[in-house]
């Protein structure tokens, strides 16, 4: 029998990796999901990998695929749009809080948040990038002192990943937004929550423009209007 208390940190893991392989790109937008395979290659027994897929199924990102099986779904741009929308008014709330929280041990930490950010567009590693832009937001939440808020937005970031990863990839040059999150992080040390809100609702709404212009200017159909 197996460690129940195991169980859900290796599921939580898969579901990681997976995601991960899609926001990269190695995991293309109408691509089969062979579960065998990926058990196979993460060194795990089929019933993590199959809950993690039912866990991406329910929430977007894979879909049936024709006969049976799963397949990567298309990013659909009216979701992308509804979600950043989302995303504006719950972080607008985040940063009013955080700064309202503001002490001397998250200037510190903000301070390293904001150099990991520039070096991983430096290094240009997607990877690294996706991962620098969700550790500074999350430094927020927990900045914000909401327990709530969390748990919120870890739904929205499972699609955030994808499109981040799509527009970088396509990209030449990567958008930088770090000066972006450097003037963001500063209205949050002044202590200015009702500006630190302000600015981070237009931080994610030119986001949004920005992202949809970029995927609608694909006639990929690795997008869906």
């Amino acid at each position: 029998m197996k460690i129940l208390e195991s169980q859900p940190k290796l599921v939580e893991q898969v579901h990681k990796a997976i995601l991960a392989e899609i926001a990269e790109g190695k995991l293309r937008p109408g691509e089969r999901i062979i579960q065998e395979q990926i058990a196979r290659e993460l060194g795990v027994s089929r019933q993590p990998v199959q809950q993690a897929l039912v866990l991406l199924k329910n929430q977007g990102v894979l879909r049936d695929a024709p006969g049976r099986g799963l397949l990567v779904a298309p990013l659909n741009l009216h979701f992308v749009r509804q979600m950043y929308e989302m995303r504006s008014v719950i972080e607008g709330l985040a940063f009013r809080k955080a700064a309202e929280h503001f002490n001397a041990e998250a200037n510190t930490r903000g301070e390293r948040l904001l150099a990991a950010g520039r070096e991983a567009v430096r290094k240009g590693s997607v990877a690294d990038m996706i991962a620098a832009d969700m550790a500074f937001h999350t430094f927020i939440y927990e900045l914000a002192g909401n327990p709530l808020i969390g748990p919120v937005m870890e739904t929205q970031w499972v699609n955030a990943q994808r499109v981040m990863g799509s527009v970088l990839l396509s990209a030449d040059k990567p958008r930088d937004i770090w000066d972006e999150h450097e003037a963001l992080f500063k209205l949050v040390a002044s202590g200015d929550g009702p500006r630190a809100e302000q600015a981070a609702r237009k931080h994610l709404e030119d986001a949004a423009d920005f992202m949809i212009a970029r995927m609608g200017e694909s006639s990929s159909a690795e997008y869906a209007a």
